[in-house]
């Protein structure tokens, strides 16, 4: 076989840009959809010109002609379509968050243990070139041994009013960062402190400002506002900083690497993610896909996007979050 046959569980927003990704790359063939609304069901059915639709994933996962599947659903929605994915055989897709507890986590490593499909958790910064060029320097030593990072994962606020009636931005974009940081190090965290800061009222606070203390003495600082000016002329402000004891890595990523004037506005669009062009969505998450189809087809094991490492990003961001309701700085690991 030389296509993985795969349907997406969850439309919204992001289970469509996942179709756009899947249509452009090539050992993917997109065969099944799933989403318990009808009309977005036969919406995406018809732009994509798939014909097998589900409004229940258990029934897409009884169809032996279906290979692997992409979980795009809630966070909070994890981890019933992820196990039962995993025991149908199939190889799963999970996007991040992998789960909203640990212990969640704990059951799909579990499952994924048992069954012969992979299980790859969608943390797409490792496919960011930068990232990965970074992470390449430091296992050369360029830096020396890292003491401190920092990162900033900004938002415009147009962007989250909903999403902050179901994640708050530690969990939802400062488990990013925390990541990296667990990938750059290979280390592990010890301790989490974080604020947070209610702007618009909403379910969830409007920012997040995260420290970290890791194991072998690092220590990390995270920002994520989810309110930056409703005008802000970039969809993101991502950076990262790595000081090494013999050198210092700076990422920046993505204003203002493009800069669009056009006689209404100043716009720097997504030129890493998933960009999209003539329809077809590239950059990071394409890479991701082509990455994780690669591995299943030649029976390989991921060794990026591993859940063992979604699971410990998990749970320091769950930590940081306890911290800022409580005040108090969170051990994590019995530490």
């Amino acid at each position: 076989m030389d296509r993985l046959r795969i349907g997406v569980i969850g439309l919204g927003w992001f289970g469509e840009i996942h179709c756009d990704t899947i249509v452009g790359v090539p050992n993917l063939e997109l065969a099944a959809l799933c989403t318990r609304k009808p009309d977005r069901l036969a919406e995406l059915a018809k732009k994509y010109g798939v014909k097998k639709t589900y409004r229940d994933y258990r029934d897409m996962l009884a169809d032996p002609e279906i290979d692997a599947v992409s979980i795009v659903t809630m966070w909070d929605q994890h981890t019933e379509p992820a196990i039962a994915a995993l025991e149908a055989g199939k190889h799963v897709f999970l996007e991040k968050p992998m789960a909203s507890t640990v212990a969640d986590c704990n059951k799909i490593i579990a499952a994924s243990k048992r069954s012969k499909g992979i299980l790859l958790v969608g943390h797409i910064c490792r496919f960011n070139p930068r990232y990965r060029m970074a992470k390449q320097a430091i296992a050369a030593g360029k830096i020396g041994k890292i003491v401190a990072m920092s990162s900033r994962r900004n938002i415009p606020a147009a962007w989250t009013p909903e999403i902050l009636n179901k994640i708050g931005p530690i969990v939802g974009d400062a488990i990013h960062d925390t990541d990296l940081m667990l990938w750059f190090t290979g280390d592990r965290i010890v301790s989490a402190y974080a604020q947070t800061v209610d702007v618009r009222g909403l379910k969830f606070p409007d920012i997040g400002q995260t420290m970290y203390r890791f194991a072998g003495g690092a220590s990390a600082t995270l920002e994520t506002v989810w309110c930056m000016p409703e005008k802000t002329p970039f969809d993101i402000d991502e950076r990262l900083s790595i000081i090494g004891t013999e050198g210092i890595i700076h990422v920046q990523d993505t204003f203002p690497n493009l800069g669009i004037v056009s006689k209404d506005k100043l716009h720097s669009p997504d030129t890493t993610y998933w960009p999209e062009f003539d329809g077809v969505r590239g950059g990071a998450l394409r890479d991701e896909f082509a990455y994780f189809a690669t591995c299943a087809l030649n029976g390989k094991t991921p060794s990026m996007g591993r859940p063992e490492d979604a699971a410990a990003a998990l749970e320091a961001t769950l930590a940081a979050e306890e911290s800022a309701r409580t005040g108090n700085v969170i051990r994590i690991g019995g530490n």
